[in-house]
């Protein structure tokens, strides 16, 4: 059972506009999702840190899923995250892809879904937020 955090809908993030989350990584902390996309069904990132989970350790895994079809795996090999810490992640949505900015890194997902708009955000796993902002 993976703990479920806060659920938004209605973000209407666009192209050019950016989610910033804030929060903390439980001290036991075995992996943590964001998600973004069109609703729960549609989604254009998911965001997957992995301390030590399903093989994986210190990497985080990105995806995107369509309805209950996967895409390819994206892995980074950078792991800003510790155990117990304080985390804060932007998201900044650009036309083909999206920019996920890290502590001392950024990389890009490609948009795989082409979505014009991303309404829905959560978070799911050994995370709390603490805050969510958006401009």
């Amino acid at each position: 059972h993976i703990p479920q955090g806060p659920v938004c809908t209605n973000l209407g993030l666009k192209p050019g506009q950016r989610l910033t989350v804030k929060g903390k990584v439980a001290p036991n902390a075995k992996s943590f999702v964001m998600n973004l996309g069109k609703d729960a069904t549609l989604l254009g990132l998911h965001f997957n840190p992995r301390f030590d989970a399903h093989g994986d350790v210190n990497t985080i895994v990105c995806n995107s899923k369509k309805v209950e079809e996967w895409g390819a795996e994206h892995r980074e090999a950078v792991f800003p995250f510790q155990k117990g810490g304080t985390a804060e992640i932007t998201f900044a949505v650009n036309q083909n892809d999206v920019t996920v900015h890290l502590p001392g890194h950024q990389f890009t997902f490609p948009n795989r879904l082409n979505l014009s708009v991303f309404d829905y955000f959560d978070t799911q796993g050994d995370f709390t937020l603490q805050s969510l902002s958006w401009e």
